[in-house]
């Protein structure tokens, strides 16, 4: 981005106080819900509309570089804002300050179902929520869908990508990495000019399996999330299929239901859906497990923003770019639904659950109810369900 004389000579001249970008992102990550397409218009009208600190082609631009990298969107437009007009510190400091709210919710959140999640009305709560949750992934990835998904090749990619993730439990990295090469086969320009192995761009490469145990529980918590943190393409609920995997089926960290309270107060939250590794970090090792798994899920879109747009910002018209990204893109919506129907097997188990799941999203696709709103209703739903009712087969810790 800095080849181009007259953006940087506009870029100096627009130069924004990292304290200013502290005081806006810590607002923002506070007040901050809605999901990363209502994140990034609030950024849009507020950062370019009224307080002009940067025009809106250069807006434009940070979005779209953003939407091809891994990574949750609306935290790596916000590094990017912030190092396009605070620098290279100021990219850390206002990435950050965009997080730390989020982190303290939900840290806090983490600390009181630690100590409180055995009692009957916490096991209500959930037992209402989290039928609401599968709901939010299954119209969440509708309108993914919508976004991105332009051909039949992409609907074939998803649709295999589902049923591997459904039947076989499939490794999600290697299911991103086939499909990312077909899309440098069928969009691209690489294979057609020779044969060559192609040079697969970004962290799509890092191997998804837990690897090795490490010595400490910590540094598996941070190498794990430095992996998820790297692999979720086009939103960051393609981060749900990895970590049920990881998680629940690989480390044991979690059982099922105790994932799917992780993603409901992933989607609770204010902030991105991978907040949810604050979650799970403190359920495996208390606060500082949180911390180091803030960190891990986090630390790879600082370095994608600082290392790896400038160079895709000079390529990112590239065919060869443009169709791994096509191809992951449509990885992303057959693993996400694949996630859904997986946690859905555990989320729904009687006619009540199953009700709250269908009327849920009939409530998001039909009158747009917001997700905080959605989770407080289901929530009062489920306390008195579980009362009445008195499932067997629910148990949330």
């Amino acid at each position: 981005m800095g080849n181009d004389t007259p953006r940087a000579e506009h870029a100096a001249a627009h130069r924004v106080p990292i304290r200013d970008l502290v005081a806006y992102y810590l607002r923002l990550g506070t007040i901050g819900f809605g999901g990363p397409v209502a994140l990034v218009g609030q950024m849009e009208k507020e950062l370019v509309s009224e307080r002009g600190w940067l025009t809106r082609e250069e807006f434009r631009e940070g979005v779209a570089v953003c939407q091809s990298l891994p990574g949750p969107l609306a935290i790596q437009v916000g590094i990017f804002i912030s190092y396009i007009r605070g620098g290279f510190w100021g990219a850390w400091a206002g990435g950050w300050a965009f997080i730390v709210p989020n982190f303290v919710f939900v840290a806090a959140l983490g600390a009181l179902y630690a100590h409180f999640g055995d009692l009957p009305p916490v096991k209500g709560i959930f037992y209402g929520v989290s039928p609401a949750v599968i709901a939010l992934i299954v119209y969440s990835c509708y309108r993914l869908a919508k976004l991105g998904m332009e051909d039949r090749l992409q609907w074939t990619i998803a649709a295999g990508c589902f049923a591997v993730t459904v039947a076989l439990r499939a490794e999600v990295a290697v299911l991103f990495i086939a499909a990312g090469a077909i899309g440098i086969a069928y969009y691209g320009t690489l294979l057609r000019r020779r044969s060559g192995a192609p040079a697969i761009p970004l962290l799509a490469a890092v191997p998804l399996a837990a690897g090795p145990a490490a010595p400490a529980i910590f540094g598996r918590l941070l190498v794990f999330f430095l992996k998820a943190g790297s692999l979720t393409f086009g939103s960051g609920l393609v981060i749900v299929p990895f970590l049920e995997k990881g998680l629940v089926q690989q480390t044991g960290w979690l059982t099922g239901p105790q994932f799917l309270v992780a993603v409901a107060m992933g989607m609770l939250s204010p902030g991105p859906v991978v907040i949810t590794a604050t979650f799970v970090g403190y359920l495996v090792a208390g606060p500082w497990g949180s911390l180091v798994s803030t960190v891990g899920i986090f630390l790879p879109s600082f370095l994608l923003i600082l290392i790896v747009a400038p160079m895709l910002m000079r390529h990112r018209d590239n065919p060869n770019v443009q169709g791994f990204v096509k191809g992951a893109y449509a990885a992303a919506i057959g693993t996400i639904m694949g996630a859904g129907v997986l946690l859905g097997r555990i989320a729904i188990g009687d006619w009540l659950t199953g009700l709250i799941a269908v009327t849920s999203l009939l409530a998001l696709a039909r009158w747009k109810v917001s997700s905080p709103l959605l989770v407080a209703a289901t929530a009062v739903v489920g306390l008195v369900g579980f009362e009445i009712l008195k499932p067997a087969w629910v148990f949330v810790k």
